[in-house]
């Protein structure tokens, strides 16, 4: 087994001080990029293995970011937290996640604990808490898709994506359209979602009904409320055909399961489409017509505005942030065979 290489080795090897080794962790830009360069060679030629434990401890730098999701079972949260910490590839910063039970104090003992391991940022997606008090913790943080008055945040332009899909849906020569999603508040982005297609309904004079419940918090949850609103469906427009625009592809993957179990296929009466381009849209019995949130971008935009404002924060006479930035990301629309 090969020695643990120190500090005093490295100070040796390169003829400087340890005092000089130290700046070169905790504070490289007091050195010379000369010198950085000698000692970045150095621990190449000595195999060093850093100790990262000691360098928290050091400079109370952890390179890790917190995350606060609100579930795993619907499928955009899945596959964008798989985006976020593919993102360790491109910014090599770690990851601390809690998933959000929709409880405020829970959540608030969850950003305590991401805070006591010396988090350098935060990245939430849950809605429980108002941006506000997020602000205030005063490190930084983006959202993705939820209210964001007072932080940063990168989000989907959801009113887009609405008009795309409820479009989509009046060509399909439907008789009528229905919006499937929780009642939503109209400071949240995805409020776009029932205004684009309320606009598009109007524009195309089209019948239309937004059905908007408690869609619950589980799948099971989810499966027994999309029951209800799909029984209702079947009871109140029968023989007429049906455009249904459900508010994210879990969702409409479930309706999509509870039509083919009735029919046995999807029948003419019936065109669907998500929202999202999350797996299970291209990966369901009947691949399902969506719009595509760019999932991969999202995250990737949002870690790269969160490392700008870590590594500012990093300066020795950090600038402060005089406007927040929202960065929107353009829909795209994925028509597969639940649509004409």
């Amino acid at each position: 087994m090969s020695k643990k290489v120190t500090f005093d080795d490295i100070a040796k090897y390169t003829n400087f001080s340890k005092t000089t080794i130290s700046r070169y962790f905790n504070n490289p830009d007091s050195l010379t990029v000369k010198n950085q360069e000698i000692i970045a060679q150095a621990l190449i030629d000595l195999d060093y293995q850093e100790n990262k434990l000691a360098k928290v401890l050091a400079n109370g730098k952890s390179e890790f970011i917190g995350i606060i999701i609100p579930n795993l079972f619907l499928h955009y949260y899945a596959e964008m937290l798989n985006q976020i910490l593919k993102s360790y590839e491109t910014f090599g910063y770690k990851f601390l996640v809690f998933i959000s039970t929709d409880h405020e104090e829970a959540e608030r003992k969850y950003i305590q604990e991401l805070l006591a391991y010396k988090i350098e940022g935060m990245i939430i997606l849950s809605h429980t808490i108002p941006s506000q008090e997020l602000a205030s913790y005063q490190i930084p943080l983006v959202t993705i898709e939820r209210e964001d008055a007072f932080v940063n945040s990168v989000n989907t332009d959801n009113y887009m994506g609405a008009v795309q899909a409820t479009s989509l849906l009046a060509k399909n020569h439907c008789d009528l359209l229905l919006h499937i999603n929780s009642d939503v508040p109209k400071n949240t982005p995805s409020y776009g979602r029932i205004l684009g297609f309320q606009d598009i309904c109007r524009e195309y004079g089209m019948r239309h009904e937004l059905i908007l419940r408690r869609l619950g918090n589980s799948y099971r949850e989810a499966v027994n409320c999309l029951r209800e609103v799909f029984d209702y469906i079947e009871e109140t427009y029968p023989g007429q055909r049906k455009g249904l625009f459900l508010s994210n592809d879990t969702h409409a993957n479930i309706i999509l399961n509870m039509i083919f179990r009735k029919y046995g296929t999807l029948p003419e009466e019936y065109r669907l489409i998500g929202f999202d381009d999350s797996p299970i849209a291209e990966e369901a019995i009947i691949p399902i017509s969506t719009v595509g949130q760019q999932i991969d971008k999202i995250a990737y935009e949002a870690v790269s505005l969160l490392v700008e404002q870590m590594n500012e924060r990093k300066k020795r006479r950090p600038t402060p942030q005089e406007t927040l930035v929202h960065k929107n990301i353009t829909p795209i629309l994925m028509r597969r065979d639940t649509t004409d």
